[in-house]
C-alpha cells in the first residue's frame, strides 16, 4: 500500500526536473505517476480517469467528476477503449480491453525544464463510432520539446450519441465528455508543465467535426484558445443529426426494435439494452453518408446543455470565440468510400436519391428528382456511371463528407467577421501510397494531413525521403500555429500564409513545395452553395416527450 511519506522527492513530484526513468506528480485526485518512453525524449501518462462514466439507466447522461484514489496510480494502461462497434476499418488493436468506465486521458509531456508550454488536445476520429484516443500518437511532436499533448476516449455510437431529448438520454453525451476533458486539463495541466491559458483544440475526421463543435459551444467557452480541425466540419449532416428521434427509431430497428416508437417506449428500450447489443448496429456503410449516432441539438431545458442551435445559425450570429483557426482537408477526402465504388456504381445509376444528405430538404417529390438529376450530372454526366466515372465518385463524397461543409463553415466564418483562419488542401502524393482503383495514379485520402503531423497509422514509418521531408514540414507548420496563432511566421522563408478572406481564397495547398493559391474548390463550392441555399434542412432538437406522445397518439 503506497502511502505519503516526507521523505519523497522533490525530483519525482516535480514535473520540472526531468532525465529519470519516471515522474510523479500529484494531482487533486492523487499521485500520478509516468514514465520516460522506452525510446526517450518524453514522459507518458496513460490511463488517467479524468471524469466517471455513468451506469446503469443513467448511462446516457453526463459524465460525473473523476475519481479520487490513495495509492499512486501507476499511470501505464494504455489498452482502455469505450464501448464500440465491431470495427470495420480494424483500427482497433486486439489487445485493447472495452471497458463501461472509460473515460480516460493521456498526457505526453517532453523531457525539459521549460514550464508553461502549450497544450494541444487531440480529439481522435472513427465516425463517433469507433476509435480511442492513441488511435494516432504524436511522439514527434513532444520531441520537440515545445508542446505538452493529452489524448483521451470519450463515449461513442449510441453511448454517446444517443439523443431523446429526455431527462436520462438528453443527448450529447459523448460531447459533454470532450468537455469534462478540456476542464480536467484547464484544472490540472499546470502540474505537467503545461500552460492551461494556451490550449490548442484539434481532431481529425469525426475528431474535427467534434472540435468544430466545442468552438461554438457555450460550454467549452475559455477552454481552448486555437483549433485545428483536420478533415471535418461541424455544418456536415453527419457532424449534427438531423431529426434525433427518427435517427433513435432507425437505429433501434438495426437492432430489432419492434416498439410503439414513443420517445417513452424508445427510452425504455435503449436502457434496457447491454452495451454488446447497443453497439451491433451497421451505420459505416449508409449511403446518405451519416451515421445516425453524432452529436445533435438539445432541447433549451436540457441541464449541463452543450449545443441549442444549429452550427449554420451560431455561425451566422458572430456569437462565439473567433480564435485562430488552421483549417483544411485533403485532396480526395472521397476516396474513404472507394472501397464501395463497385458495389455502388450501379446504385447511383439506379437510385442517386439513395445518396443524397439528409439535411437536404424539397417541397415536392419533383423538385427533389429534379435536383438529384443536376447533382448526378454535376458529377458523373447523363451516362451510366462506370470506371471511368471514379474521380467523380470520389470528388462527390469528397465534397459531401468533408470538403463543402468545411468551405461552407469557412464562408460563414468570414461573413461573421472572423480574420484569423488559415485554409489549407492537403495535397502531397507519396509512392506508399496504393493505386486508386480502375486508374494508374495514387491520391490522397482521408485525413493524410493527420497520417503526416503525427507518428503516422499505427506508428508506421516509411522509408520515403520525400515523406519525411513532408513530415517535417508539416509538423513545422503544426508546431508555429500551435505556439503563434499562425502557421507560417512572417521572417520565415516559407511562402507567407495570409488568413482565408472571400470566396476561399487564399489557401496553402500543402504539397513538395508549398504554394499559396487562390479559391479553393470554387466550382463545386459555389454549385453546392446554389443547393443548400434553396433546400437546407437545418437540423432539429428532439421535442419534449408528453408533446411526442399526443403527437403519436394523433398520428395513430
Amino acid at each position: 500500500m503506497w502511502f505519503i511519506i516526507s521523505l519523497l522527492s522533490f525530483t519525482l513530484l516535480s514535473p520540472c526536473v526531468r532525465g529519470a526513468s519516471e515522474v510523479t506528480i500529484k494531482l487533486k485526485q492523487g499521485y500520478v505517476r509516468g514514465y520516460m518512453d522506452p525510446d526517450g525524449g518524453f514522459y507518458a501518462f496513460y490511463g488517467i480517469p479524468y471524469a466517471t462514466a455513468p451506469t446503469g439507466d443513467n448511462k446516457f447522461q453526463a459524465p460525473l467528476p473523476g475519481p479520487i484514489w490513495l495509492d499512486t496510480l501507476e499511470a501505464v494502461d494504455n489498452t482502455i477503449i469505450c464501448p464500440q462497434i465491431n470495427d470495420p476499418f480494424q483500427l482497433v488493436p486486439q489487445n485493447m480491453k472495452i471497458k463501461e468506465d472509460c473515460l480516460i486521458a493521456n498526457v505526453f509531456l517532453p523531457d525539459t525544464k521549460e514550464k508553461n508550454l502549450p497544450v494541444v488536445v487531440y480529439v481522435h476520429g472513427g465516425a463517433f463510432q469507433v476509435g480511442y484516443g492513441n488511435l494516432f500518437t504524436y511522439k514527434q511532436l513532444v520531441r520537440s520539446k515545445r508542446v505538452v499533448i493529452v489524448t483521451f476516449n470519450y463515449r461513442l455510437g449510441a453511448h454517446g450519441f444517443l439523443c431523446l431529448g429526455t431527462e436520462d438520454v438528453p443527448g450529447n453525451a459523448g460531447m459533454k465528455d470532450q468537455v469534462a476533458l478540456l476542464r480536467w486539463v484547464n484544472q490540472n495541466i499546470a502540474k505537467f508543465g503545461g500552460n492551461p491559458e494556451d490550449v490548442t483544440i484539434a481532431g481529425y475526421s469525426a475528431g474535427s467535426s467534434s472540435v468544430d463543435l466545442l468552438m461554438l459551444s457555450k460550454s467549452a467557452k475559455g477552454l481552448f484558445h486555437k483549433v485545428i480541425p483536420e478533415s471535418g466540419a461541424s455544418t456536415a449532416a453527419f457532424s449534427v443529426q438531423t431529426d434525433p428521434i427518427e435517427s433513435a427509431k432507425e437505429y433501434a430497428k438495426l437492432l430489432n426494435y419492434t416498439g410503439n416508437g414513443s420517445i417513452v417506449d424508445l427510452e425504455n428500450y435503449y436502457k434496457s439494452l447491454s452495451y454488446d447489443t447497443l453497439m451491433t448496429a451497421d451505420v459505416m456503410n449508409r449511403r446518405d453518408s451519416v451515421f445516425l449516432m453524432s452529436p445533435c441539438i438539445e432541447r433549451k431545458e436540457t441541464k449541463e446543455l452543450f449545443l441549442s442551435e444549429s452550427p449554420d445559425n451560431i455561425l451566422k450570429s458572430g456569437a462565439y470565440p473567433k480564435v485562430p483557426i488552421l483549417y483544411g482537408f485533403a485532396s480526395m477526402e472521397g476516396l474513404f468510400r472507394v472501397g464501395l465504388f463497385d458495389e455502388w456504381k450501379q446504385a447511383m445509376t439506379d437510385d442517386f436519391e439513395a445518396f443524397l444528405s439528409p439535411d437536404l430538404e424539397f417541397e415536392s417529390d419533383d423538385q427533389k428528382q429534379k435536383v438529384t438529376k443536376k447533382i448526378k450530372e454535376f458529377y458523373f454526366g447523363q451516362s451510366t456511371i462506370d470506371n471511368d466515372d471514379i474521380y467523380g465518385y470520389i470528388n462527390y463524397f469528397t465534397d459531401v463528407l468533408f470538403a463543402y461543409p468545411t468551405l461552407r463553415a469557412v464562408k460563414l466564418h468570414v461573413e461573421a467577421g472572423h480574420n484569423q483562419i488559415y485554409l489549407y488542401e492537403f495535397s502531397f502524393v507519396h509512392d506508399e501510397l496504393p493505386i486508386i482503383p480502375h486508374t494508374n495514379i495514387r491520391g490522397v485520402g482521408h485525413c493524410s494531413q493527420t497520417n503526416t503531423v503525427s507518428d503516422g497509422f499505427f506508428g508506421t514509418n516509411y522509408t520515403n525521403s520525400k515523406l519525411e521531408e513532408m513530415r517535417t514540414l508539416t509538423r513545422r507548420i503544426w508546431l508555429n500555429f500551435i505556439t503563434t496563432g499562425k502557421p507560417i511566421s512572417e521572417d520565415s522563408e516559407l511562402p507567407p500564409w495570409p488568413p482565408v478572406g472571400k470566396n476561399w481564397s487564399p489557401h496553402m495547398s500543402l504539397d513538395l513545395p508549398l504554394s499559396l493559391r487562390g479559391s479553393l474548390l470554387k466550382e463545386r463550392t459555389l454549385f453546392w452553395d446554389q443547393i443548400y441555399e434553396e433546400h437546407y434542412r437545418q437540423p432539429i432538437p428532439p421535442p419534449a416527450a408528453t408533446c411526442y406522445r399526443l403527437y403519436f397518439n394523433w398520428l395513430i
